[in-house]
């Protein structure tokens, strides 16, 4: 079974320094059908003007990754991290027993869009974390690209998360297709971050996802002038 949740259905919030699409509820959009799925509770669509940002603020117990589109985001937090995330970079951070946190738009000049996303937990409390690392942009090229596992031995590096959950990253150009079977009992999350895809034969345009029970395998195509970047959540 596969259900789409349509871009323009997302919650939306315009605050003129921030421009953010919600895919499951959030701050101040709430809706009881959309409180997340499986594991991944949050999945906002950011864009953040020049010389703004996110000001301290903390969290806990939530394994949030940011993954940037377009732009640079600067991070700081009270464990003493303060590094800038661009594209084709990896950001995660385990909040665990409690972190405080900043992120603002890296630049003075351009804007930033970048997803901000959290996955539930399996084990609390535990001591908080930050990890950052860049890959070439070519090894999502294709193929589906490991960003973030359960596991701490991986064949490409990946940001070690606290629960049995996998997220990858594509970008299939038009025309190109790949497959990825899913194993029985497990659910997926497909997110169109940009561009065009078609998902087991169904339409997906930039903002786009969809909630995957019940299926076989995921057969992904770049369709569009373009192709599409996109991202795959494989869940318990």
């Amino acid at each position: 079974m596969i259900t789409l949740r349509l871009a323009e259905e997302r919650g939306h919030a315009d605050h003129g320094w921030l421009n953010s699409y919600h895919t499951f509820s959030f701050a101040n959009y709430h809706d009881p059908k959309h409180m997340g799925f499986r594991a991944l509770r949050v999945l906002n669509d950011d864009r953040v003007a020049p010389g703004r940002g996110f000001g301290s603020h903390g969290h806990r117990d939530m394994e949030i990754i940011s993954y940037v589109l377009e732009g640079s985001l600067a991070h700081k937090d009270s464990t003493g991290t303060q590094e800038v995330l661009e594209a084709n970079m990896v950001q995660a951070m385990s909040a665990g027993t409690g972190v405080i946190h900043s992120e603002f738009n890296g630049s003075a000049k351009q804007p930033v869009h970048f997803l901000q996303i959290w996955i539930e937990p399996a084990e609390m409390d535990v001591e908080p974390s930050y990890q950052q690392f860049a890959y070439d942009p070519a090894e999502k090229k294709g193929r589906l690209r490991l960003i973030a596992g359960p596991d701490k031995t991986t064949a490409e590096p990946a940001a070690f998360i606290h629960q049995d959950a996998r997220m990858y990253a594509s970008v299939l150009a038009a025309g190109d297709f790949l497959e990825q079977p899913i194993v029985k009992s497990r659910h997926a999350w497909v997110h169109c971050a940009q561009g065009n895809i078609t998902l087991n034969g169904r339409a997906l345009k930039e903002g786009d996802g969809a909630a995957i029970s019940d299926e076989s395998a995921l057969q992904i195509t770049g369709v569009g002038p373009a192709g599409g970047e996109f991202l795959v959540f494989d869940l318990a």
